[in-house]
This record gives structure tokens, sequence and C-alpha cells, in this order.
């Protein structure tokens, strides 16, 4: 129904883009253009929308435009972040931030600069950073009712979370934010922290099953959580683990409560990470950890004083030069 929707949308915008043209309506053209880019990037079509931004920066940039050239700057950034290319959306916020300190920024754009700004932090697993920007774009939601609001407020809660503070999602949560913006999104973040603090496995893929379409529809969410359910399930492994030294595969399989193939490749991952020091057995389907080697500074402290001796053996020569 949305994707229809989109698609209505996008014809009509062409339409008028085209009538833009004949009627020789430049700026109308452009902010029409500016929709259109905004339009298939909701709609997926990420190609068509890079090939629509490169001319109008450029059309904008001549004009000096920088009210719609700071909107184009910063959708263009999110297309780029969506592909993946991280760098290229970053230097696309950079402009967009430029741009938009020479300028008046209405609160919903330095809401939406600050959101684009928490998520690129995130991505670079910097969470004690991006919870502060993604708080200054809920505050900026929020001061004028925007729906945008609940997803900063989670993605707040998402930062603390991955920052291993889940007991802090409850304090953000008390008092006047719990009541204004109770929700499906709130409570599947609030469940995702408790789970996280009990470190249980079973208790994260529930709130998964649970709560799929606030959390598996969200590209960011999702991406963050599949890592932090790789985080848990290395934790409980070597929770399992640690107090053996040969154990077999499927005891811990049974102990966790996970799927034997699952288990044995996470075990094989970790061992090639060098997060575990072991090897697995697969004829007799066991884990053979080895004890944690003893770094030996023998070779570090030779190259010391060897280095020291060298100086040494140079001062002495420049002595002895002196006095022939």
């Amino acid at each position: 129904m949305k994707t229809a929707e989109n698609s209505q949308k996008i014809s009509a915008c062409m339409e008028w883009i085209e009538w833009a043209k004949n009627q020789k309506r430049t700026f109308l053209r452009q902010a029409l253009e500016a929709r259109l880019v905004s339009l298939k990037f909701d709609m997926g079509d990420y190609n068509g929308a890079l090939g629509l931004v490169g001319p109008l920066l450029k059309e904008l940039k001549k004009l000096d435009d920088k009210a719609l050239l700071v909107e184009v700057q910063l959708v263009e950034s999110r297309i780029y972040h969506t592909l993946g290319n991280v760098s290229k959306s970053r230097a696309s916020l950079t402009s967009a931030r430029t741009t938009a300190n020479a300028i008046y920024c209405p609160p919903k754009l330095q809401a939406t600069l600050d959101m684009q700004s928490g998520v690129l932090h995130a991505e670079e697993k910097d969470f004690a950073m991006s919870f502060s920007y993604f708080y200054e774009a809920f505050e900026g939601f929020d001061s004028i009712d925007h729906p945008k609001a609940h997803l900063a407020l989670k993605y707040m809660l998402l930062s603390k979370i991955m920052m291993n503070s889940p007991d802090d999602v409850q304090s953000i949560l008390s008092g006047k934010v719990a009541l204004k913006y109770a929700g499906s999104n709130v409570e599947s973040m609030k469940s995702i922290a408790t789970a996280s603090h009990n470190r249980s496995i079973a208790e994260f893929k529930q709130t998964l099953l649970r709560f799929e379409n606030e959390i598996a529809q969200d590209f960011i969410i999702k991406t963050h959580l599949d890592g932090l359910y790789d985080h848990l399930l290395e934790q409980n492994l070597c929770r399992v683990i640690e107090p053996f030294s040969r154990v077999q595969i499927d005891h811990i399989a049974d102990v966790i409560e996970l799927p034997l193939d699952v288990v044995e490749r996470k075990l094989s991952q970790m061992i090639l990470d060098k997060k575990l020091h072991g090897i697995l057995d697969q004829g007799e389907g066991v884990l053979i950890v080895f004890d944690d080697a003893e770094e030996d500074h023998t070779y570090a402290s030779a190259l010391d004083v060897l280095q020291s001796m060298g100086k040494v053996v140079d001062a002495l020569y420049q002595k002895a030069k002196k006095l022939s």
C-alpha cells in the first residue's frame, strides 16, 4: 500500500517537474527535484536518487540556495549510509553542517542533522557521542511535537544498551518521557536492555520475535542488535567453556540452548579471531581449550639492551674521535 502511494507521488512529482521546466520556474523545479530525491530514497531506488542528487547540488551551489542545499546534502548522506559507504556519507553530512552554520536552521532540520550524526557515530562504535547527538535530536523533535521524537528516543536507548549500560535505560524512561512516548518502540528497547543486563540469549531471541515489526524493519536497530547478539553469544560461550580444558560441543549446545551447527560455527570464528585459545576436534566432537600462554618478554628486552649498547658505542666513538 505504501509502495503504491509512493509510486503515485513520484509520478505526480515528475509531471510537476516537467511543468516547472516548461514554465521556467527554476526554484520550484529545484524544490520538486529535491522532493523527488527523498521519495526515491524512501522507495529504495538509491541509484536513481543519487543520479538526481549530483546535478541538483551543482545548481543549488551556483544559485546559493543554502536552505535547500542542506536538505539535499542530508538526503545524500542518508543514501550513502544505506548503501554502506560511510566515508562518503560523513563527507556529505560535513558539507550539510558547514552550509547549515551559515543560515538559520529550523528545529526540524537541525534535529535531522543531529540524528544523522548520531547514526554515523554509532557506525563507528562511538556510542557515547552518538547518544549525545540522539539526545539533541530528541529534544529538537520533542520541542515541535514531531513523530520522529519516538525514533530519536529509541536510538538513545539503543546507544545506552550498546555502551553496556542497560541499567541507564530505566532512568531515561522515568517521569514525563515514559508517559508521553510509551509504546511498542520503547517497550522493545526496555526488553532488549533487560536481556542484555541478564546476559540471556533466550530472552534476547524472545524479544526479537515479540517485537519483530519494531526491530527487524529498522535497518539501524537491526544492524547494531546483530552485533549485540554476537557479543552476548560470545560471553555465554566463554562462561560455559571456562571450567573445562576439554568439553563436548553438544554439551555446550545443550547448556546454551542453541543448535549444534550454530555453536560449532561460532566457536570456529572465535578461535580464528583469537578470542579463544583452542582447537575443535570434529572427529570426536569436542573442544580442546589451551591454557593462555604467558608472554615471553626476552626478545623485547634483548632488543632494548642492543639499542642501549649501540648508543653507548656511538658515544664512545665520538669521544675517541675528539681525542685523536
